[in-house]
């Protein structure tokens, strides 16, 4: 069985440095009367006081006070000051989990909000499907139309811009002559046919 330490008369004795100690974190008038002393260890004790502090009803101040082994030395040390419970404290609430917290029918109406969006999730996804097989063929023709606007609108145009790519590209004078020369025999050729198309018509 561990020996009881023995109380220290002249921490014992020290009251009023605890009471200053105390002083530095609360209020004087905050600190009630002295409560009693305890020894803690070899010349090491801890002094109580009442608090009247607001909301801290019940609780109680306390400062643990230390010295050197030389006999009958003065020289105190202040090791811990603070506030502590009492059995008939104004406490706090014990934590419950947020899930304990809720009543039965906050739970059902949780899940069943949660039943509903997954329904709706489910049911819209659906309907994209049925309509993604349902209209194929207005996707295939927007495709057409859309591959049909990007085509040159005559052999004309067509014609112009490979001329125009083809004197970007190729710089040097004898490639131009030549292209100039084919569009020369191109644009003649149209002119022709146009020719014979308007003899016709006129006979």
């Amino acid at each position: 069985m561990a020996r009881k330490p023995k109380l220290d008369t002249i921490l014992a004795e020290a009251v009023d440095t605890a009471r200053g100690a105390l002083a530095e974190i609360a209020g004087v008038s905050e600190i009630g009367e002295h409560l009693g002393v305890t020894a803690e260890g070899e010349r090491l004790v801890t002094h109580r006081f009442v608090s009247h502090k607001k909301g801290y009803q019940g609780w109680t101040w306390f400062a643990t006070l230390a010295r050197v082994s030389r006999a009958k030395s003065k020289d105190l040390t202040v090791c811990e000051v603070g506030i502590i419970a009492g059995e008939h404290s104004l406490l706090a609430p014990a934590w419950v989990p947020w899930a304990d917290r809720l009543a039965k029918e906050e739970i059902e109406a949780a899940s069943a909000e949660e039943a509903g969006e997954t329904s709706g999730e489910d049911t819209g996804t659906a309907a994209s499907a049925e309509r993604a097989e349902t209209q194929p063929d207005a996707a295939v023709a927007e495709d057409s139309t859309s591959a049909t606007e990007k085509q040159p609108e005559s052999d004309e145009a067509e014609d112009a811009e490979s001329d125009q790519e083809t004197v970007q590209t190729h710089k040097s004078p004898a490639r131009r002559q030549v292209r100039r020369r084919r569009t020369a025999q191109r644009t003649a050729a149209r002119r022709r046919a146009a020719q014979r198309n308007r003899t016709r018509k006129e006979n």
